[in-house]
């Protein structure tokens, strides 16, 4: 929790620095913000209630750690980390003062909720925030109000809890199927049910971003991407069918996709066996599913989430520009540049390697801040031997004008 307030914090710095952001600007209201901003204040204000509860209930560890996954899972691993390149825009237009806005306040508030367990850290984060914006009169952290829940959004933090559901379920197929996330892909399926697929339709810009993926298709059921075959739980129906048993097994053995998926919603089936209707409840089932071919399939919490793993030479080929990407951003910070900084790129190795870099040449530059990728090699400036995937490359950066 530390660190990661810490580095959250830091970059908040940083950027604020180099724009000479002081909050002196009026406030952006909420209704205004872009609907990242508005979650992320809900979210904020959800938790202010659920930290006042617990405080009031005299259960200072579950305040605490509510705090603690606040910060690191909502702030830090999602809204700081989706809400980077808005960071990065040179210029001030009420999108970045949004942002800054918002992300103030997030900070200044964890200070708050902070202090009773964290009053050193607590205490020198709002001395930072608050010296600069000057929003406050208190002197110190520990005799400022304890905040009080504002402005909520609950449709908004439920969509945005699916999306993320659906993103966390899609990382744990490429970690298991070894398809880096760095890799792009050609489409995903979500079978989530009627209610949720509206929220994920919704959301599709953010989980498309998330997980790296070109498509999705919205199904409100999973039985077109999921081979689904049943049998019977003995252990459930012995009992309660007795001479029926092996009957019921039977039919239970040759349930159509459609029947175990009214199993599954509904709960229950009713079964015609030998003229008589029998009730079979999901617990008297064991579901199996397989994936269809040149898909990877997983289900968690109802919802169902398929995803193409072919790869085509195009998506190969960005795959290894983003990976190139990541390593010169490596090289930038090695070599001490400011986050600001132009820079100028060669690249040496194997043909094939430098074709792919080529391919992505102008999405590259932008996200390196690099006035010019030749290929070729230098003895000039920083340089760095990499193996990306099956390749060995050399690359080596300048700072312009240098």
């Amino acid at each position: 929790f530390f660190g990661t307030l810490i580095n959250t914090y830091n970059f908040f710095a940083l950027y604020a620095n180099i724009d000479k952001f002081d909050f002196k600007e009026d406030l952006v209201p909420y209704e205004k913000r872009p609907e990242i901003d508005r979650w992320i204040i809900s979210k904020l204000n959800s938790l202010v209630k659920e930290y006042q509860e617990m405080m009031d209930g005299y259960d200072p560890t579950r305040a605490a750690r509510a705090v603690s996954n606040f910060t690191i899972d909502q702030l830090s691993n999602w809204y700081v980390r989706r809400c980077r390149r808005r960071f990065w825009k040179s210029e001030i237009n009420e999108n970045k003062l949004a942002a800054y806005q918002t992300l103030y306040e997030c900070l200044l508030t964890i200070a708050k909720l902070s202090a009773p367990f964290a009053p050193f850290i607590a205490e020198e984060l709002y001395q930072n925030l608050n010296k600069v914006s000057g929003r406050e009169d208190c002197e110190s952290v520990h005799l400022a109000e304890v905040p009080k829940q504002t402005y909520v959004e609950e449709v908004l933090e439920d969509k945005m809890d699916i999306a993320q559901k659906v993103v966390y379920l899609t990382r744990s197929i490429r970690a298991k199927s070894n398809l880096k996330v760095r890799q792009p892909l050609a489409k995903i399926i979500v079978a989530a049910g009627k209610q949720r697929s509206e929220a994920i339709t919704n959301m599709t810009d953010v989980i498309l971003d998330e997980v790296n993926i070109k498509e999705l298709e919205v199904l409100e059921d999973n039985s077109s991407i999921v081979n689904k075959s049943a049998k019977a739980n003995f252990k459930k129906i012995g009992p309660k069918l007795g001479k029926q048993m092996k009957a019921v097994a039977n039919q239970i053995k040759d349930l159509s996709n459609e029947q175990i998926n009214n199993l599954e919603k509904d709960g229950f089936i009713n079964l015609d066996v030998e003229g008589n209707s029998v009730k079979i409840e999901l617990e008297d089932v064991e579901i199996l599913n397989s994936e269809i071919e040149g898909w990877v399939v997983e289900t968690e919490e109802g919802i169902t989430v398929a995803v193409d793993s072919e790869l085509t030479d195009d998506l190969i080929a960005e795959g290894y520009a983003r990976e190139f990407v990541n390593r010169v951003q490596n090289m930038r910070r090695d070599a001490g540049l400011d986050v600001m900084d132009r820079i100028k790129v060669l690249i040496s190795g194997d043909e094939q390697f430098v074709n792919y870099i080529n391919q992505f040449n102008n999405y590259i530059k932008n996200e390196i801040l690099a006035d010019s990728l030749d290929k070729g090699s230098s003895d000039n400036g920083y340089k760095q031997t990499w193996d990306i995937g099956d390749f060995k490359c050399e690359i080596a950066i300048g700072k312009v004008g240098e």
